[in-house]
């Protein structure tokens, strides 16, 4: 089982607890975001430690610039004597990457779409939908297409031989696999084949083989048909329907983008807000222009990257939930040191660094 198969049955189970699969990725969210809850309170602690020091820090790199190396050897020292990692505010974004592409994989996958592509969410109506679309009706064995679609088959197969049928045949390349025979046009049939040794099976089956149930994607439109392939030497061959489509534009994803875009905005505004302590001025304006560019630069690569809407639904609760972490863990913060200036900076490593010309150090 890979780790698609696993992240769609997780979403299965949950769904059961939730009710549907819209709220089963909301409670995804939710365990996810409790579960990176010490990493958020190490994330904060770093970025507002980061913020008290970086005045001393300035004082080295200013004292040092004409030295690069001195200069780099000052501030790791200092970073030690502070007990402070100047890259672990990044680790809880680090972690989200491989959740957001398991996410993305699993709802684009042919198991997610074929058991609750269609299912909608508030004013979501699938949550396999993308922003733009041009399929055709699944389960009705005619593709949707563009002249420049191309097709994958579905890891296993159905095999038919003369003593029976041989089910969960394993498909050696499914994105490979599936060609076309000729030019496809939409509104009339395109000839489909597979090379019979794409079926792993032993070569004294192969030569049983009749015919084959596979599932064929689409893989610009991720629509599904269940296709019979029949033998003919050392293929395996079907003539399958196609009709000419309009591009639709979900206007409920593009909804959906937006409300990402804000949620992004106001989760990157309130973390600037609550960790302000010794920011100078060029800091402060670098880190507001920094939130404001960046919901702006992601939101327009959504609008051309094509993101399932049970994706971005989960990158819009994740960004409300941050939102709430942030307030939350700031205020433990604040009762943990509520006056951190005083006890963080020791300006130590900064004298002793004044008493030592670059010309010694060298």
């Amino acid at each position: 089982m890979d780790f698609t198969t696993i992240t769609v049955e997780i979403l299965k189970a949950l769904s059961l607890i939730a009710g549907s699969y819209g709220l089963a990725i909301v409670l995804l969210t939710v365990i996810v975001r409790l579960a990176m809850w010490p990493l958020s309170v190490s994330q904060q602690r770093s970025m507002r430690k980061m913020q008290l020091l970086s005045p001393k820090l300035k004082e080295i790199q200013n004292r040092y610039k004409k030295d690069p190396q001195v200069m780099q050897k000052r501030m790791m020292e200092f970073y030690k004597e502070h007990k402070f990692n100047p890259f672990g505010g990044c680790l809880p974004l680090i972690i989200q990457m491989p959740i957001f592409i398991l996410l993305y994989t699993a709802l684009i996958s042919p198991q997610f779409i074929e058991i609750a592509g269609k299912s909608s969410f508030l004013f979501i109506n699938r949550l396999d939908a993308t922003i733009m679309s041009h399929a055709g009706k699944i389960g009705d064995k005619t593709f949707g297409v563009e002249k420049n679609d191309v097709f994958s088959t579905e890891k296993t197969a159905v095999v038919y031989t003369d003593k029976g049928a041989i089910k969960d045949v394993k498909i050696k390349n499914p994105s490979k696999a599936i060609e076309k025979q000729g030019e496809m046009v939409p509104g009339k049939s395109v000839d489909l084949k597979i090379k019979l040794d794409e079926l792993n099976l032993p070569f004294s089956q192969l030569a049983k083989v009749q015919k084959a149930d596979i599932s064929i994607i689409n893989n610009n439109t991720k629509e599904i048909e269940h296709i019979t392939f029949k033998k003919s030497d050392s293929l395996l061959i079907s003539n399958v329907q196609t009709q000419a489509v309009k591009k639709v534009y979900h206007y409920d994803v593009m909804f959906l983008i937006a409300l990402f875009g804000i949620s992004m905005f106001f989760s990157q505004k309130f973390m600037s807000n609550m960790n302000t302590a010794a920011v100078d001025p060029a800091q402060k304006a670098m880190q507001d222009q920094m939130g404001k560019m960046m919901p702006i630069m992601i939101t327009g690569t959504f609008i051309f990257v094509p993101i399932p809407a049970g994706v971005l639904l989960y990158m819009v609760v994740s960004n409300i939930i941050q939102v709430a972490q942030t307030v939350i863990i700031n205020k433990q913060l604040e009762a943990e040191d509520p006056s951190p200036k005083a006890s963080i900076v020791d300006s130590d490593a900064v004298e002793n660094a004044k008493n030592i010309t670059p010309a010694k150090e060298k």
